[in-house]
């Protein structure tokens, strides 16, 4: 059984997400001409396969709208919270909630305080409003899917079923991605922008939850066995 992440080992993954993403953020937010010059280059020849291909844009819109729309990922670990609070396991779903609400403020935060423009097209296939940098999609779903696999591992789920959820967790999180370049609303710094904070996020919320739950949950947490509030 693969055990759940010490908060020693939490706490420096989240410490390295933490610094890469401030080290994209001071270069979005200089306008750093080589990264400026790759995000436009990579998103002008996906909006021209995007233009040209309306069959595969409307897929990639449908993906987006509502597979893994921000919202659909909150619905995803609001089922996790109460399915916590039926177990009672009253600290945890609140760590989760949490984690949830900080990332979704975060990111609007650091969309005001950037106040990046999204790309702008002649002939634009999708629509998106306010800043762009970073990805609210790219961060709500790594921190959804991320939570939701820390939660699978803390309750001993089996092997089998934590790897599927790890595919389903990794085709989401690339797909969104994908989509939010293809359609033209996201420059691909965005994206990786909101992959490192959703991280940074789940591996902070993994820390500061084995601190706060002190040497049990560590002693559980290292035997791979489930932790109960």
């Amino acid at each position: 059984m693969q055990p759940a992440p010490l908060p020693r080992q939490a706490a420096r993954t989240a410490a390295v997400f933490t610094a890469l993403f401030l080290v994209l953020l001071a270069l979005v937010a200089a306008r750093w001409g080589p990264l400026e010059g790759v995000d436009r280059d990579i998103v002008v020849d996906l909006h021209r396969s995007a233009v040209a291909h309306h069959g595969w844009t409307h897929v990639n819109r449908v993906l987006t709208d509502w597979f893994w729309d921000p919202w659909a990922m909150r619905a995803l670990l609001a089922v996790a919270v109460g399915w916590l609070l039926w177990r009672r396991e009253r600290w945890l779903a609140l760590w989760v909630a949490v984690t949830a609400a900080v990332g979704t403020a975060l990111q609007q935060a650091v969309k005001s305080a950037v106040d990046r423009q999204r790309p702008r097209w002649s002939h634009p296939v999708d629509w998106a409003h306010y800043a762009a940098f970073p990805s609210g999609h790219a961060l709500t779903a790594t921190v959804a899917f991320g939570l939701l696999l820390w939660l699978m591992t803390l309750h001993g789920a089996p092997a089998a079923w934590r790897r599927l959820m790890a595919v389903v967790a990794a085709v989401s999180v690339l797909g969104v991605g994908f989509t939010r370049l293809y359609l033209g609303v996201h420059w691909p710094s965005d994206v990786l922008g909101g992959w490192l904070l959703g991280a940074a996020l789940v591996y902070g919320a993994i820390a500061s939850y084995g601190y706060a739950q002190g040497p049990r949950s560590a002693h559980e947490s290292s035997r791979g066995g489930r932790v109960r509030s």
